[in-house]
């Protein structure tokens, strides 16, 4: 099997400090609520919708891309430095603290509509960027991580998550058999639900199947969706005992939005993409090629490096400061803050996009992962 190519060489350098903005993300936001309780001021917490729709597409403007990588020889060092666990365990307390003051706030300051709705944004973008958290600790061996990753899922209420991205999404991405996998001429709210409910009967499916392959029922302690699913029953459920049951409209808004965040994300990731069959009709390895990336600095940095999703694909144990840039995987034109916000507007996405698609098959739709209802328009225009 050949090796994808892998960017020339360029100078590297090790941005040590700099993943500190990563686990940053929550103290910022957490401290636009508190600014808001202490100013009595709401649209304080407009800042996490600004920084996420404005300031980050500008600053990945301003400071463009790196497509340099990490050398093999230091890949060792990297992997094994205490640091950068602890930089994404960092995360977990602090999005906790902001669910909890989030909570707390909703229930407790009179707010008008709209600043109940920022709160929610805020808080549900703490626990949005959390999902990704969870994605990079979900990945690792360790018992301790796993653990946190179930933790950090449990604001968003999306446990399953844990079960169905590292054992169903890894295994059927860039196939029309993955809900989480984007097809051309699909919009993303199309695509929403399809995700939801399909990675949700995914994960159930998988553990249902593991279990009974042991002797056990799926409704097993072992059950690694009820486990992280009572976290979040023991979560919201302490909120609501302590500050009663107008916490859960809240708890519930704001996961619903952190979830679509994810979903929104992976919709970029890997919209349009097909791996094709061999001579056996399996389908061949994933491969680089099979994922959007994008080398945009600061919203890597920010993301504990998410947006290098085509090695993180190709090689699913790497860790998140090791990951590289391939030459041969497409690359988006934007980073990702850019990216969801012309997701929601499906005319923008397909102008933007579908291009690139098709640019990246050389011109045969026959390659590419097409939603069957848009088949015939796509073909009117691609064909």
């Amino acid at each position: 099997m050949s090796t994808p190519a892998l960017a020339h060489e360029l100078p590297w350098q090790d941005k040590r400090w700099w993943w500190l903005l990563s686990p940053a993300i929550p103290w910022i936001f957490t401290a636009s609520m508190w600014t808001a309780v202490w100013t009595g001021v709401w649209w304080c917490m407009l800042l996490a919708p600004l920084i996420i729709h404005v300031l980050l597409p500008l600053l990945d403007r301003v400071f463009g891309e790196d497509f340099s990588n990490p050398p093999e020889s230091a890949v060792a060092q990297l992997d094994g430095d205490f640091f950068y666990r602890a930089l994404v365990w960092a995360y977990v307390p602090v999005q906790l603290i902001g669910t909890v003051l989030g909570a707390w706030m909703a229930v407790t300051q009179a707010l008008p509509w709209t600043g109940y709705a920022a709160l929610v944004f805020t808080v549900g973008a703490i626990n949005g960027v959390g999902i990704g958290t969870a994605h990079e600790l979900g990945h690792k061996k360790e018992n301790l991580d796993r653990w946190l990753s179930k933790i950090a899922l449990a604001p968003s209420a999306y446990g399953h998550f844990f079960v169905e991205h590292n054992r169903g999404h890894h295994k059927r991405v860039a196939t029309p058999e993955d809900p989480a996998s984007a097809r051309m001429g699909e919009s993303f709210w199309a695509f929403l639900p399809r995700s939801v409910w399909g990675s949700l009967q995914s994960a159930w499916a998988l553990e249902q199947d593991r279990l009974n392959n042991q002797g056990q029922s799926v409704w097993h302690p072992q059950n690694h969706n009820l486990q992280a699913w009572a976290l979040t029953l023991l979560l919201f459920g302490a909120l609501c005992g302590w500050l009663g049951w107008m916490a859960l409209p809240f708890l519930l808004l704001q996961a619903v939005y952190a979830i679509s965040m994810l979903e929104v994300v992976n919709y970029v990731e890997h919209y349009g993409l097909l791996r094709q069959r061999d001579k056996s009709g399996r389908y061949v390895r994933c491969e680089p090629e099979h994922s959007w990336n994008s080398n945009h600095l600061v919203g890597n940095l920010l993301l504990y490096q998410l947006q290098r999703h085509s090695d993180h694909h190709a090689h699913p144990n790497r860790r998140y400061q090791a990951l590289r840039h391939f030459e041969s995987a497409p690359q988006l034109p934007a980073g990702y803050a850019t990216m969801i916000t012309v997701a929601y507007l499906p005319p923008l996405w397909f102008g933007w996009m579908d291009r690139r698609v098709m640019a990246h098959y050389g011109g045969d739709l026959d390659l590419v992962n097409v939603q069957a209802s848009a088949r015939r328009r796509l073909m009117q225009r691609w064909g």
